[in-house]
């Protein structure tokens, strides 16, 4: 398969949509339904099913199909639907991938084999073999933040001739990086920003877009910043983006979704409901949060 057969078009604001629970600690699959309807209402490109933002570690199988088969249903076409498929095994991150294609992902998110910190040279194994297993695009995630390993810039550049693999979620936090990155790409490889914060400086060096956390709340707002951006109407996009970086800066006060799972409970959209090793958000949290997002109108 080649990259002009992959007709799918990574670009815009993709949300890595939360995984609601129940008090009970069920997945809330009504809630579930109400969040994709606002980011459908909110115009984004598409949504990640079980992200880590969807706290993908302690999702079932079960729960990742039906999710799945939910999310594909729902956008009808208008969302792209994209799977959280990385794990740090590549035969269960395989297994997972092929999992997500049986029940209608267009795209898998991959990122890089967290705590047993493989070599380059592993990583280039890794993603190749996945990538070698399915038919799906797939969009690489490089957040060493999180996985305490970095895939540099030439390691990237060997997985870009891989005919599956059309993306990266450039989250490594150096701006030198992500240059170098936009600028090995061509024309059919997306970079795509992975924090929310340094979206419109990525737009403007070239990058593609962004697979967003804000965008749980503010699906909307971030969107129109993301498509001005992206028209390279940069003045419109920094009035937004200033707008919205109290926010951004918010959902990171403790380990992502904690704070973003707060933000839509107080919404009226989902229980504040985390499944362990992740808590409910201090309570020293709430009174600014409750003010943050009242300043921005997002308080029913």
């Amino acid at each position: 398969m080649s990259i002009s057969q992959h007709k799918l078009k990574i670009e815009g604001l993709y949300t890595a949509i939360i995984t609601p629970f129940t008090k009970s600690g069920e997945v809330d699959y009504d809630a579930f339904k109400r969040l994709l309807k606002m980011q459908a209402d909110g115009g984004v490109a598409g949504v990640v099913v079980c992200g880590t933002t969807g706290e993908s570690p302690t999702v079932t199988d079960d729960e990742f199909s039906k999710l799945l088969e939910i999310a594909v249903q729902l956008s009808n076409g208008k969302m792209q639907v994209i799977a959280g498929t990385g794990t740090n095994s590549t035969d269960k991150t395989i297994t997972k991938s092929r999992l997500a294609q049986k029940h209608g992902a267009e795209a898998l998110l991959i990122a890089s084999p967290y705590y047993n910190k493989p070599s380059q040279a592993g990583l280039l194994a890794h993603f190749r073999a996945v990538a070698d297993a399915t038919d799906l695009p797939i969009i690489v995630y490089n957040v060493p933040g999180r996985t305490a390993v970095n895939i540099e810039t030439p390691t990237l550049k060997q997985l870009m001739d891989h005919p599956n693999i059309v993306a990266v979620k450039e989250a490594s936090g150096s701006i030198n990086q992500i240059m170098d990155v936009i600028e090995a790409a061509d024309n059919d490889f997306a970079v795509l920003s992975g924090d929310d914060a340094i979206t419109l400086p990525m737009i403007a060096a070239g990058g593609k877009g962004v697979i967003s956390v804000i965008s749980n709340e503010a699906p909307k707002r971030f969107n129109e910043m993301v498509q001005f951006a992206l028209k390279g109407d940069i003045a419109k996009a920094r009035e937004i983006h200033y707008e919205l970086l109290p926010l951004m800066k918010a959902n990171f006060w403790e380990s992502n979704p904690t704070i973003v799972k707060l933000a839509l409970h107080k919404m009226g959209m989902i229980e504040e409901v985390l499944r362990l090793p992740l808590v409910p958000a201090g309570e020293e949290h709430n009174e600014p949060l409750r003010k943050l997002l009242q300043s921005l109108k997002l308080l029913p």
